[in-house]
């Protein structure tokens, strides 16, 4: 390894590289030569120029709000810090052939490359240019970043020996010169921080396009190649149909629910309905874009569930929508599914970052970007937060609707974060349009930052941009009533079983995945000899097996379920994935203890459709599994078991306590009175004092961590260590395969997939065709399974895993990324075991199992 270089002799100082001697880029060809790509002129002022055609796009609402004249320039020269000692060095060294090397000054090559990590590398230098020529602050912050981290510049100004000097600097300050004759714009003046984060983020887009396939050329580029870089990364206008109403695009008459929130949602502002399960909050919300859209008062829809655990069957709604608003050739007829792997076999290219192996390619990101998307609510929440490239999430949310499903009044420190989302979507000209069924008067409150005052439900909160705010009381709907049992666990096994013999459709929930599958262990053993049928869902199966069982079950418990209703009785075991966003429908309900929010999602899978036929004997109850109210109270952690893990319990104390007397419940009459009953405050015992003394230290504690998330000055978090829940566990990804064969002499390996399936898996992935390179790694992506970090198997060197590296995002280790990926073998026996085929983790003995996932269990040692 070189000695870092201190200082340079004023000889040595003088001997730079002209601009245009620069390199920018340089790309690995099919037989893995290394070659020049663009110079820095070049690749700047095609990202100049890319940035001004993405603003080009937009309508002019937004332009001219949010890109003043000049944004293009200040895209432009995020990469003049290229022009400097440390990069040149690095990318001439890179390249195969040592002729261009020739012509360089010797002292270039005692500049070491190595050292570019204490200031953020190129894009520190770029920084430091761009802020020691007293350009606006946030321009310079803008370059620094378009990494997606902040460099540290503590020590570094621009004219530093190691950036090259002051010759070296004024290399850079010419090639800023020459950018702003080229674009003919001189740099904007930027009114606020929440506009350097959509600058921001149109400069790294605009520098992802810049950088694709179009342009590993050197050949002179034109109009024609901008606009096609930019089309190929998805871009590209929709084409809307006009004039459509609801019963156009939804096969019912609108509910006075519906109606109103359509009417009321007319231009950008926040819009809250407040309604019961299975009411078609849904229907509304995405009907109120739509004709947002028509009149060109929005830019796309972002559709954000709320939790990853969240079906992806809401994807088939949303797209089934599309197909109803899209005329036939628009390229977005399917929206992109952000947290899963369905958008992959698309067509879009987005450079580097957005191809197989980068950042924006496997982490299920890029959606947010695309005109219409379905995603988790946490890429919008990072939106806000100082995370990596959480500005682009930003830039991607600017001008539209975004829908955010189920929010509910039990997470307070998602809240936290949810609040500052809502705050600058309104000032991003979104509209905000969110669902509940379960909010307390003081949550919608303060996510409106409105003072509430009615109680009804259903109830329409509409806070426009420009306008009145106001309360709208909707149609009251017919109570159907629910019976409710508290039953013990032995007790529903025996009631699920006799059920499901008559014929019923059961649906059982529990809060945790080994719960789940104990459960669904012992039913399944049971129910073979009834001729009953018995599955199971959770978030631990790999993706190509969780699609396959949700396609199955949901097609049985949902509307399409018709033909294959009478046949058996059917059994559905599963977790918190049932209780959102799945269009499902239950004779009988079996429940563990959960937060009232929870339970009356959970009721919400009873009796959905009036149109079912169901048994003679079905009736409408649920029975509730929960312990006693003392002997929680007194030692929640032995009384709730792992439920305690999951949620507070001070919460499940309460709603066991609203819940305990309660023999059947009226919806939605009872909803706002469960709920307010639940959260409202009070005084409490002894015991309970306690435990509400530690729910406070905890959401002080997490608000103080979506605090710092918030924080815009300090470092910027890496994505994996981002909160955004109470409940949330640092994660990893697993690739789960039964076997793989490294062969050196052709650079290739041959991985085995747990079906069995042999794929050949080239080293330099980037050599093959798009297609067939994205194939490969959306096989791999569909054998992988998220899982909490202390579950997975061990973590193991990088190298012994490089052979994934152009297809899964492996982290940077300079910016503090790693263990993005584990990899794990799965024997005959499904035991989990490493790469090196002995135990993958020391504390749990760890299986997967086709028709129970990813297994748990604690090892006694």
């Amino acid at each position: 390894m070189r000695t870092p270089l201190k200082a340079l002799s004023p000889k040595h100082d003088q001997q730079v590289i002209r601009t245009n001697q620069c390199l920018a880029k340089s790309h690995k060809t099919a037989n893995g030569t290394v070659v020049a790509g663009r110079m820095v002129f070049s690749h700047c002022l095609i990202v100049g120029w890319v940035a001004r055609s993405l603003i080009d796009r937009m309508p002019e609402w937004l332009r001219n709000d949010l890109f003043p004249s000049g944004s293009e320039l200040v895209a432009a020269v995020h990469d003049v810090g290229k022009v400097s000692p440390t990069f040149q060095n690095k990318i001439y060294t890179s390249l195969s052939s040592l002729g261009a090397r020739q012509s360089l000054p010797s002292s270039l090559f005692l500049y070491n490359p190595d050292t570019e990590k204490q200031w953020g590398g190129h894009a520190g230098v770029s920084q430091a240019t761009l802020q020691d020529e007293k350009i606006d602050r946030q321009i310079a912050v803008i370059a620094g970043q378009h990494h997606g981290f902040k460099p540290n510049l503590m020590k570094y100004t621009s004219i530093s020996e190691v950036f090259g000097g002051k010759a070296w600097n004024d290399e850079r300050l010419i090639l800023i010169d020459q950018l702003k004759s080229a674009l003919k714009c001189d740099f904007p003046s930027i009114e606020s921080e929440l506009k350097m984060r959509v600058l921001s983020g149109l400069t790294t887009v605009a520098d992802w396009i810049g950088s694709g396939e179009v342009f590993n050329t050197t050949k002179e580029i034109n109009a024609e190649d901008i606009n096609e870089s930019i089309d190929l990364a998805g871009f590209i206008s929709f084409k809307l149909k006009p004039n459509l109403s609801f019963q156009d695009i939804f096969p019912f008459q609108p509910k006075d629910a519906q109606i109103k929130l359509i009417n009321a949602a007319y231009q950008p502002g926040v819009y809250v309905l407040e309604a019961p399960m299975g009411l078609g909050k849904t229907e509304a919300a995405l009907y109120a874009a739509y004709r947002l859209l028509e009149e060109n008062k929005a830019t796309g829809i972002y559709f954000a569930l709320p939790t990853q655990l969240t079906s992806d069957k809401i994807y088939d709604r949303v797209n089934d929508f599309l197909s109803k608003i899209l005329h036939d050739d628009s390229s977005h007829k399917r929206a992109l599914l952000v947290h899963g792997n369905a958008w992959l076999n698309g067509s879009f290219e987005m450079g580097e970052e957005g191809s197989p192996g980068g950042a924006w390619f496997s982490q299920g990101k890029r959606g947010i970007l695309a005109p219409f998307a379905v995603g988790t609510i946490d890429q919008a929440l990072m939106a806000v937060m100082n995370v990596k490239h959480g500005f682009v999430r930003t830039f991607g949310l600017a001008g539209k609707v975004v829908i955010l499903d189920e929010v509910h009044s039990y997470d307070g420190f998602t809240g936290t974060i949810l609040d500052e989302l809502v705050s600058a979507l309104r000032q991003l000209h979104c509209t905000v349009i969110i669902l509940s069924a379960t909010l307390t008067q003081s949550r919608r409150a303060k996510l409106l930052g409105a003072a509430t005052q009615k109680e009804h439900y259903p109830l329409i909160t509409s806070l426009p941009n420009t306008g009145v705010f106001s309360e709208i009381e909707v149609e009251i709907i017919p109570d159907v009533t629910v019976m409710i049992a508290h039953k013990s666990d032995s007790d529903a096994i025996e009631e699920a079983l006799r059920r499901s013999e008559e014929g019923q459709y059961v649906l059982w929930i529990e809060n945790t995945v080994n719960e789940a599958q104990d459960v669904y262990k012992k039913l399944a053993a049971r129910s073979d000899g009834l001729g009953v049928q018995c599955g199971l869902l959770h978030s631990r199966f790999i993706k190509t097996d969780r699609a396959n069982h949700e396609k199955t079950w949901v097609t049985h418990f949902g509307k399409d379920g018709k033909t294959t209703r009478g046949q058996q009785g059917r059994i559905l075991v599963g977790t918190q994935v049932l209780e959102q966003s799945l269009d499902i429908d239950a004779d009988f309900l079996v429940s563990r203890m959960a937060p009232t929010d929870m339970l009356l999602q959970r009721l919400g899978r009873l009796w959905r459709h009036s149109e079912t036929i169901r048994p003679k004997l079905a009736q409408r109850e649920a029975w509730l599994l929960a312990p006693d109210l003392l002997s929680a109270v007194a030692s929640p952690d032995d009384a709730f078991g792992a439920t305690a893990k999951v949620y507070a319990p001070y919460v499940l104390c309460r709603s066991l306590a609203v819940w305990q007397g309660v023999t059947q419940v009226d919806l939605p009459g009872n909803i706002r009175q469960l709920i307010e009953k639940t959260y409202v405050s009070q005084n409490e015992s002894e015991d309970m004092s306690k435990h509400l003394h530690q729910l406070e230290k905890t959401k002080e504690k997490l608000q103080r961590l979506a605090l710092l998330g918030l924080s815009k000055n300090g470092l910027t978090l890496p994505e994996e260590k981002a909160q955004t829940r109470y409940s949330e566990i640092e994660s990893t990804e697993v690739l789960l395969i039964r076997d793989y064969q490294v062969n050196d002499s052709d650079k290739t390996t041959w991985v085995t997939l747990l079906n069995g399936e042999r794929l050949k898996v080239p080293r330099n992935g980037k050599a093959l065709p798009r297609h067939a390179w994205r194939d490969i790694s959306a096989k791999l992506m569909q054998n992988t399974v998220k899982v909490a970090e202390y579950l997975a198997p061990k973590s193991i060197s990088r190298k012994h895993i490089e052979w994934l590296g152009d297809y899964f995002y492996l982290g940077k280790p300079e910016y503090d990324e790693s263990d993005f990926l584990r990899v794990a073998l799965v024997g005959s026996d499904d035991t989990i075991k490493g790469l090196d085929g002995y135990s993958s983790n020391d504390k749990y003995k760890l299986s997967y199992v086709n028709h129970l996932g990813y297994v748990s269990r604690k090892l006694i040692i």
